[in-house]
């Protein structure tokens, strides 16, 4: 079984920065954390769940949200099991709650949360302007 777990947010002036990380453990199907695409999702108060960075597993490819684009940046270290979600420029907008979410290898497309299995909880961003 798969476990994901987010941590970082917080509350920061437009124009600061996050991090958020996510901690993912165990083995689903054989694939080990370094082997499963894991994506960031949020959800802001009366709005739809939106996709905002992915990483696909072994190709390292990256996909961002438009909105967030130059902004963000995810990366992960695989010796830690651990993907981040380098924030930047925050602005109000992205005031949301924020999940992690990983499937084992590929799927399309990469910010689709139908396609992932296994979430986080979730961590708080707020920016206030």
């Amino acid at each position: 079984q798969v476990q994901v777990m987010e941590s970082g947010g917080g509350s920061v002036q437009a124009g600061g920065s996050l991090r958020l990380s996510c901690l993912a453990s165990g083995y689903v199907s054989g694939y080990a954390i370094s082997a499963m695409s894991v994506a960031w999702f949020r959800r802001a108060p009366g709005k739809e769940r939106e996709g905002v960075a992915a990483t696909y597993s072994g190709s390292g490819v990256t996909y961002y949200a438009d909105s967030v684009k130059g902004r963000f940046t995810i990366s992960r270290d695989n010796g830690k099991n651990t993907v981040y979600l380098q924030m930047d420029n925050l602005k109000p907008e992205d005031t949301a709650m924020y999940y992690c979410a990983a499937h084992p290898g590929y799927r399309s497309p990469p910010l689709n949360a139908e396609k992932y299995d296994y979430w986080g909880q979730g961590t708080q961003v707020t920016v206030s302007s």
